[in-house]
């Protein structure tokens, strides 16, 4: 017989699990978590109860006996009777006593001094140890008081002892903890839906689709509502206490649990696992994973994999590049948070084709029409028809058919292809985050998070610890950790300094390449060869290109710490607060780091040269030119080498660093697997071996990075949208791989969008329309071949000449250089031509004309794609009306049994009428995945 606790005390258990001032007394030494055998342990609460009926279900009064019962470990993720589920493992270590004896005696003749300071450092070790202890048994005894069921595990070697406590939730707190935390819960099985657009337009044409794959298990697909207690009877599956709540489900409640229960006065917000674990009471807190991934030697059916043997053979292996991700799958196994990154991933991935395809087209068009580009062959068929004046005081003139190769070359990223490459980006990114909203909502929809808002935030665990003063939550009026936010604000302000400075130091650092490339390009020069000579200016932006990937990737790292460390100092009271602080400093900071170079030869370069006799300089050194094959071709390089090195190095890190992680991990725990080689490790052991989830933030920060390459310069890399999806397709199954086989698994989170990096996404496709157009009008040769075939030749003869100066007769007449040649639009005194302001006013009309014509379209993009899909808002209105047919009928029942007792028969209708009148009726809400609940209960569990 199942025996129920009473009201009264589960509202105690409540109380105590909510109060931070709770001090209960301690329990008896028999029953004390310090009492506690390997692998059994006796709630006080539940052995009461278990003393007072015979008849209790082992589950509350679970205690192993090992005379009575065989030591065969169970299979599957179990307490050691083989029923109760393990929802979470809390892990601590101890060092051997023994060792720290020995160490002490060894210590003993050395020097009085040093010994002296040695017993104390031990002595606060050992304190420090035992306030820990202390602090762990307090939570312990809150987990029990909240219902938990536990059970102890110890790994034992002569060096440490590794301690696992296994927590369980049985049925009652789970169904508590459900309606507390409005989990959904099923009311009817539905079809599944088809998200993949390309799966549809393939089944039309009658296409066979490769990119298919028939991923066994796939979870059932559902109408849910809120859960409530007391509609139990109306929810599927609901008979069968096992199975009813998801692993995942059962996670997040008792972490929650978790999150909740205090170790300590209210006084010092002593609440929560977290804390714990950043005080070191825990080294680790986590959920298990379902087994091994690895595949079994012997054959099996697919249906009997496990979730992480579905998940590892059907989507983080590299042979499966090409399918669809099993987003439910992995939804299931990780949470909504999760499922949310890879389904935008995998959505960026899908959109970057026909991009790559188009970039890919612009640039072979470039090649195919190489041959007919009238400027480079006038340069290449000019001799020494156009001497060209030094590039440096010690440099000697040259003819411009020395740099015969890099014209040619130049063409393929300035040619009108480009510009309409540039506009269809433009067009692009509008139209794949307008898609991904559909997308979103979709999802969210299917995963039933489209009306869900993340509930009032506990205070971080550092801001708590930190905290000077306790004050009274205006929403939930209890008392908990304040921070002024005059004291904050102040603080923002002076890390925004901080940023300044450190975005100066990028600045510093841009000055140092150009410096450097500057003494390159002069060396070469000082050469003699005639190679090395032409090739300078390559050889010069090549080298200080990779110089600069270098300064970028170390001032990331430093930079991501210095913020890291400003945010805590800033002193953000929820953590979503604290991880938009970090993400906004972060990306501002890696924007300048990345992007500042490439501005830089885009828009700055070849500006400030001034003319032969009146160059401009910067510490005595002659400002940087533009080559003549175009500062287009030189950002073409520079964007190749940051990019595609940048996406290079990334993925090496994150195929080797969390690898190198796990070794270390193993090393350390290697002493106590070897003390326990005559048992095969348990599954909290296996999984204590692996790394720590690190979150998704640094795997943002690298696609939203790489999507401001694609799109802000796109104009002078038509191939960076194909490199990116090469990379994307790689970092898929990377990451994949890192969550599934690396990674400890992670507490399911609940999301409802990308968050803060859908904005970041937002900002940079409307920044590349306006980069672009500068780029056009001021950097390509587009306009100014445009005007010279609407003024002079169609066929673009004599454009070299067009283009060319000639020095000032200052210039040769006092010095011994000869008259020579220059690429600007200036007269024999230096001054501007006529052509030069024509020009100028064509590219400023070009830059509005582009913006407000590019930015028209997007807004009608905007228009014509709504946000959620017309299908979408018809399956929402369809589910309403189900919903509200399903229990109509039970709540009329119920409402007038209510009205029968609440007064005379007579006066039913009036009032029945009156409850409707205002609002009362539950099923005027609905039920649906995205609608208002309409099982709404109050505190007691009654509708």
């Amino acid at each position: 017989m199942l025996r129920k606790r009473g009201s009264q005390e589960q509202l105690v258990d409540r109380e105590v699990l909510l109060d931070l001032d709770y001090t209960g007394e301690p329990q008896s030494a028999t029953d004390s978590y310090g009492s506690l055998q390997n692998g059994s342990f006796i709630p006080p609460r539940f052995l009461t109860a278990a003393n007072g009926d015979d008849d209790d279900d082992p589950i509350y009064t679970h205690s192993y006996n090992p005379q009575t019962e065989p030591i065969t470990p169970p299979k599957g993720n179990y307490f050691k009777d083989g029923k109760t589920k393990i929802d979470f493992v809390l892990v601590w270590e101890v060092k051997s006593r023994r060792k720290r004896r020995s160490r002490g005696k060894s210590q003993g003749g050395a020097e009085e001094g040093a010994a002296e300071e040695a017993a104390q450092e031990e002595s606060r070790s050992e304190k420090k140890r035992a306030m820990q202890a202390r602090l762990r048994e307090r939570f312990i005894h809150h987990l029990q008081n909240a219902g938990l069921l536990l059970e102890k595990e110890e790994s034992s070697s002569a060096k440490k002892t590794i301690h696992y406590l296994k927590l369980s939730a049985p049925w009652d707190v789970l169904i508590y903890y459900a309606e507390e935390l409005c989990l959904r819960a099923p009311l009817q099985a539905q079809p599944y839906p088809e998200f993949n657009t390309s799966a549809r337009v393939l089944e039309k044409l009658y296409v066979p689709n490769v990119m298919a794959d028939s991923v066994p298990n796939r979870p059932v697909d559902y109408y849910t509502c809120a859960f409530r207690k007391s509609k139990m009877d109306k929810f599927l599956g609901s008979e069968n206490q096992e199975t009813y709540f998801t692993n995942t489900q059962r996670h997040r409640i008792v972490y929650e649990i978790l999150a909740r229960a205090p170790y300590g006065k209210r006084k010092r917000a002593e609440v929560g696992v977290a804390r714990l674990l950043n005080e070191g009471a825990f080294t680790a807190a986590f959920p298990l994973h379902e087994g091994p991934f690895e595949l079994p030697d012997y054959e099996i059916q697919p249906e009997q994999l496990n979730q992480r043997q579905v998940l590892y053979h059907y989507w983080a292996r590299w042979s499966k590049w090409y399918k669809y991700q099993p987003l439910d799958h992995i939804r299931e196994y990780f949470g909504e948070k999760i499922a949310l990154y890879f389904a935008w991933l995998g959505f960026y991935t899908a959109w970057l084709l026909p991009a790559a395809l188009v970039g890919t087209f612009v640039f072979v068009s470039g090649i195919m029409t190489m041959s007919s580009n009238t400027p480079a062959k006038e340069i290449c068929d000019s001799g020494g028809r156009y001497l060209m004046c030094p590039l440096c005081e010690m440099c000697k003139p040259w003819n411009i058919s020395d740099i015969c190769p890099m014209a040619k070359v130049g063409y393929l990223f300035d040619h009108p292809g480009t510009v309409f490459f540039s506009i269809f980006m433009s067009l692009w990114s509008v139209t794949f985050l307008e898609y991904w909203k559909r997308k979103n909502a979709t999802l969210a929809h299917h995963w039933d998070c489209m009306d869900f808002h993340e509930e009032e935030e506990r205070p971080r665990p550092e801001f708590a610890a930190m905290a000077p003063s306790m004050e009274h939550n205006p929403v939930t009026g209890v008392k908990e950790p304040y921070f002024p936010e005059k004291a904050r604000i102040s603080r923002m302000l002076t890390g925004s300094m901080v940023i300044v400075i450190m975005l100066c130091v990028v600045m510093i650092f841009l000055v140092t390449v150009i410096i450097y490339r500057s003494i390159v390009s002069v060396m070469m020069y000082e050469t003699g060869s005639s190679v090395l000579r032409t090739q300078a200016g390559n050889i010069a932006n090549i080298s200080s290109s990779m110089v600069n990937l270098a300064l970028i990737l170390l001032m990331g790292q430093v930079y991501t710490a210095l913020a890291e460390q400003l945010t805590k100092w800033e002193m953000h009271r929820t953590q979503t607060q604290y991880e938009d602080a970090f993400t906004f400093k972060v990306f501002i900071f890696q924007f300048v780091n990345f992007y500042s170079s490439p501005f830089y030869v885009a828009f700055f370069k070849g500006r400030f040269v001034g003319y032969p006799g009146h160059y401009g300089t910067l510490f005595g050194m002659r400002n940087e030119d533009c080559g003549m094959g175009g500062c287009l071709i030189e950002l073409a390089e520079q964007l190749f080498i940051i990019m595609v090195g940048k996406q290079l190095i990334n993925n090496m890190q994150e195929f080797v660093i969390p690898k190198v992680k796990a070794w270390r991990q193993k090393r350390a725990l290697a002493s106590v697997r070897k003390a326990q080689v005559s048992h095969e490790p348990q599954r909290w052991e296996q999984d204590y071996e692996l790394i720590e989830c690190e979150g998704l933030f640094e795997e943002y920060l690298e696609i939203v990075l790489q999507f401001g390459f694609i799109t802000i310069f796109v104009a002078a890399f038509p191939l960076a949208p194909l490199f990116a999806l090469l990379n994307n397709w790689a970092e898929v199954r990377l990451d994949a791989h890192k969550f599934v086989c690396e990674y400890r698994r992670p507490v399911a989170e609940r999301a409802q969008k990308i968050g803060v990096w859908f904005t970041i996404l937002e900002a940079l496709s409307h920044l590349s329309v306006i980069v672009n157009a500068f780029l056009i009008a001021f950097t390509s040769e587009f306009l100014p071949r445009l005007l010279y075939q609407y003024k002079f030749d169609n066929e673009l003869h004599g454009y070299v000449n067009f283009t060319l100066a000639y020095s000032p007769p200052s210039y040769y007449s006092n010095s011994s250089h000869s008259i020579c040649r220059y690429k600007a639009f200036r007269d024999e005194n230096g001054s501007y031509t006529l052509v030069y302001w024509e020009l100028l006013a064509v590219r400023l009309g070009f830059i509005i004309a582009f913006e407000h014509a590019v930015f028209f379209v997007l807004r009608a993009i905007d228009w014509m794609v709504p946000d959620v899909p017309e299908s979408l808002e018809l399956k929402i209105k369809r589910e309403r009306y189900l919903a509200k047919q399903a229990l109509a009928d039970n709540q009329e029942a119920l409402l007038v049994s209510r009205l029968l007792a609440s007064g005379p028969a007579s006066d039913t209708p009036n009032k029945m009428r009156g409850a409707c009148h205002e609002g009362k009726r539950p099923a005027e809400g609905g039920i649906t995945k995205a609608g208002p609940d309409i099982l709404s209960t109050d505190s007691s569990g009654t509708p």
